[in-house]
């Protein structure tokens, strides 16, 4: 038996898509392309913007076409954030929300057995726990993602995530070591520390990120901890000191700014200004020299005048960002933007948007260019890049084009930088590599 699964959306929603396929892998399932032919097709949704939900829809509608007697699954953020009109989706034989998914295999058995459509779909309660789970690996990589945060409580007003992911909730320290631990035997040499506001993580628990991120730099055989996407105003600077402290962390930070405009971030709800901003950005930079501050921004945002956004790309710049994600605000249904006044047209929106990403590829191409002539430590991938040549991460998460031919997987190499590429860099190995400690 044949199963295909896609996942949407965010690292945090990419690791539930490995536990979700390794679930069917333990039965004996085979794993295939979503493209191919399955006899179950799942789509692991995302609902964070209505381009998400759009796709998830669509993805279904293929499925349908490819394999018409295959059972078809909608799970993931979507249904769970808009539980009727997932539901009334005629193209989905199982429907179940975040809460259902540890049992989604028993409802496709289910349908299987009876060929009557399953809908599983229940509110997140107050209290709740967080789901234990455990990806056993991921495709050979030398990263392993773990996520160790789930929900949000900000409630900004553009998002339906804390409807999607309910309240926040943290894996416990313990299950974190252990799981740490067993990627680490199993080969994996970065851990990557993900969660919907990895920021929160603990405080249901009476612990922190830093203290989480301490313990997993103990560990010997782990030699990089990675942090997804962080909130600014959740970092002390006693934190940030103490991550520096323990010697492993990538110096590369994406702190979620969304609007370079102190008035558009106020009508956003979000909870800070861009002083702190700024000075929480300065922190890190003090605590990791040479650290790639990554970002996400909205432009279009309602109410946003051209003014706004002109203070938003001067704020851009300032910052020096070494990469920024950009996207135009997008309208999602029971959210207080939805019903705010100062919608702007989705031309505009657009023009918008390509005048900041062209803004942000001239900071990548200057963040790339400063690289040069300095010497990185470069973790092996053990895949090659298009031009043959082996490749890896840099702390900063760079692409570098290395000479040797032959490096084995999970080396820790010095790289001296020697050019930048269009979104890489290539690098010249030096004598010896950064020996690993025992254990």
């Amino acid at each position: 038996m044949r199963v295909a699964i896609v996942t949407l959306g965010c690292k945090v929603n990419q690791y539930e898509g490995e536990v979700l396929a390794e679930s069917f892998l333990a039965r004996g399932w085979e794993r295939v392309a979503f493209d191919q032919e399955a006899e179950v097709y799942v789509v692991n949704s995302c609902t964070v913007t209505g381009e998400g939900s759009r796709k998830s829809r669509k993805l279904l509608s293929q499925a349908r076409r490819r394999a018409p007697g295959a059972v078809t699954v909608l799970t993931g953020c979507y249904p769970q954030a808009f539980p009727q009109e997932a539901a009334a989706l005629e193209e989905a034989d199982v429907v179940t929300g975040a809460r259902e998914r540890g049992r989604l295999w028993e409802a496709v058995e289910e349908y299987r057995r009876t060929g009557r459509r399953v809908v599983r779909l229940s509110p997140h309660p107050a209290g709740e726990l967080f789901e234990p789970m455990a990806a056993q690996g991921f495709l050979g990589h030398t990263r392993a993602f773990v996520k160790i945060e789930d929900g949000c409580d900000q409630y900004c007003a553009y998002c339906v995530i804390p409807r999607a992911r309910g309240p926040v909730r943290s894996k416990p320290l313990e299950q974190l070591m252990e799981e740490a631990e067993r990627l680490a035997r199993a080969g994996y040499r970065e851990i990557v520390l993900s969660g919907i506001n990895l920021s929160k993580y603990g405080r249901d628990l009476g612990c922190t990120l830093w203290e989480a991120v301490e313990s997993l730099c103990a560990l010997p055989k782990i030699r990089r901890v990675r942090l997804g996407s962080l909130e600014p105003n959740l970092l002390p600077r006693e934190g940030i000191r103490r991550m520096a402290a323990a010697g492993k962390v990538c110096p590369q930070f994406h702190l979620a700014l969304q609007s370079g405009c102190d008035a558009t971030l106020a009508r956003m709800g979000r909870r800070y200004t861009l002083a702190e901003y700024e000075e929480v950005a300065g922190w890190l930079r003090e605590a990791f020299p040479g650290a790639a501050l990554t970002t996400d921004v909205m432009v279009g945002f309602p109410g946003e005048t051209e003014e706004e956004f002109a203070a938003t790309l001067a704020f851009v710049r300032k910052m020096a960002f070494a990469r920024v994600h950009v996207f135009p605000y997008s309208r999602r249904a029971g959210t207080r933007a939805a019903e705010m006044p100062g919608q702007l047209p989705g031309g505009e929106k657009r023009a918008r948007a390509a005048r900041l990403a062209g803004l942000g590829e001239e900071l990548r191409r200057s963040f790339l260019e400063r690289q040069t002539g300095t010497t990185q430590l470069v973790l092996v991938e053990g895949k090659r890049a298009p031009d043959g040549r082996q490749q890896g991460q840099t702390g900063t998460g760079i692409q570098v084009r290395i000479d040797r031919s032959s490096p084995a997987r999970g080396m820790l190499l010095p790289v001296r930088i020697l050019a930048a590429g269009e979104d890489w860099l290539e690098g010249t190995v030096l004598e010896g590599e950064i020996p690993m400690e025992k254990g």
